[in-house]
């Protein structure tokens, strides 16, 4: 990058001294020229009609490092300083007309003489081309230092610019080889060149993009294994329970266990849902009521914490009872919350639901505590007690892919919020966000 700029001003300095420097050519002999010319009409005029005849001629202090001298019509030398035989830049002044070039290495004007409308002589002007060209030569070589000090500047400016491009580009291939190597982490930091800022904020979307991609895959068996385990254990509880009871009826435990198995299904169905990173809610989540929601609860969660010597109550208001919700998700999220009341909390767990102004807001609250600044608690692998850290973070991402949000409300006793939209509708209000 350094070799094209400092390539383009090479070039551009070309372009300019050349041109300036055949100018200074043309400038310097040209001003020569007339400088000659006005020494020759300056003799010209001290030269008197009767010259010819014998009186001297004074002629005034040459304008230039050359010569003047003064002929007559003879081409005999009256005055001054000049060659005996005389040119033909001098010889055709005589015709009456200034006439100027070159006659042996000089530069020469000569100006006839007038009198009564007749040339009676010629005044000649001369001055060495050599030294012009070396006033030339002298200007030359002040544009050859002021380019060679442009040059110098501009690769110092082309080296800086380089340096400047070149880093953000380094830290973009810096970048992508660590993202090759597996460090999904690594991210381009802003540079402040808006085109080189573009790509890095392609690439680190990109990247951001694959990650959340391999963090799901990454995920998707845990997650499963820790939604399948309670469904699992009922469906085995079940089946154990009916094998042991000679009086139970055989058609009633295995519409239970087909129960058990359809939502084992579902469950598999939400999580991979859950891997496809969609941003939509779930179009094809069975919707009911509240109050089916709830009875599905009681239903999965009583005999579990009966085990414990610990019970589980709802409260629902009546006016939010008939209200639709999406089942199985909503039923996914209840029951990562019992059971982490159940393993992490004491005392009733009770279940509870309210109107939250276009919203259905879901408690599940328990009488344990949880300590101040576990903000953490919804981030994979962070847990306050022994455990996975899964539950929780699922646990919200299921909420979210409902459009609706899931937070840490109370802290001793401990209760979790879960914001859904009332009737199956998408999105939750921005005031919300932080629970009721």
């Amino acid at each position: 990058m350094s070799r094209v700029a400092l390539t383009a001003v090479v070039m551009s300095l070309l372009l300019l001294a050349i041109p300036l420097a055949i100018g200074i050519r043309i400038s310097f002999f040209s001003d020569e020229s007339t400088e000659l010319g006005r020494a020759a009409l300056a003799a010209a005029v001290q030269v008197g009609p009767d010259f010819t005849a014998g009186d001297p001629v004074e002629l005034p202090r040459s304008l230039t490092d050359g010569s003047v001298a003064v002929y007559d019509r003879s081409f005999q030398l009256r005055a001054g300083t000049g060659p005996r035989a005389v040119d033909e830049v001098t010889r055709s002044a005589l015709g009456g007309e200034v006439s100027q070039g070159r006659a042996g290495g000089d530069l020469v004007v000569a100006v006839p003489v007038v009198a009564a409308e007749q040339v009676i002589g010629v005044v000649r002007a001369a001055s060495p081309a050599a030294a012009v060209w070396t006033r030339v030569l002298l200007a030359w070589l002040g544009i050859a230092a002021l380019a060679l000090i442009a040059l110098l500047v501009g690769w110092s400016v082309a080296v800086r610019q380089a340096a400047r491009l070149t880093r953000p580009l380094e830290s973009l291939a810096d970048v992508a080889r660590s993202v090759t190597a597996g460090d999904l982490t690594a991210r381009v930091p802003v540079s402040g060149i808006p085109e080189i800022d573009a790509a890095s904020a392609t690439q680190n979307a990109m990247v951001s993009r694959l990650s959340a991609v391999l963090d799901h895959a990454r995920h998707f068996g845990t997650d499963a294994s820790h939604q399948l385990r309670t469904p699992l254990a009922g469906l085995r509880l079940g089946l154990e329970t009916a094998l042991q009871d000679p009086r139970a009826d055989p058609r009633r435990s295995l519409e239970e266990a087909l129960q058990r198995t359809d939502e084992l299904q579902l469950t598999v169905e939400q999580v991979l849902a859950l891997s496809r990173l969609t941003t939509q809610p779930p179009t094809d989540d069975q919707l009911g009521s509240l109050d089916e929601l709830k009875d599905a609860s009681l239903r999965r969660w009583h005999g579990a914490l009966a085990l414990d010597g610990r019970r589980i109550s709802c409260l629902l208001a009546p006016a939010v009872a008939s209200l639709v919700v999406p089942l199985n998700a909503c039923q996914q999220i209840l029951d990562i919350l019992i059971d982490n009341a159940r393993t992490h909390g004491r005392g009733t767990v009770q279940l509870r639901a309210r109107d939250a102004l276009g919203a259905i807001a879901i408690e599940v609250a328990d009488e344990g505590r949880i300590r101040s600044g576990s903000a953490d608690l919804f981030r994979r692998g962070v847990t306050t007690h022994a455990g996975s850290g899964v539950g929780l973070p699922l646990a919200r991402a299921l909420a979210e892919s409902l459009g609706g949000r899931l937070n840490l409300t109370g802290h001793s006793p401990t209760c979790f919020t879960l914001l859904v939209p009332a009737d199956g509708t998408a999105g939750i209000r921005s005031d919300f966000v932080h629970g009721a």
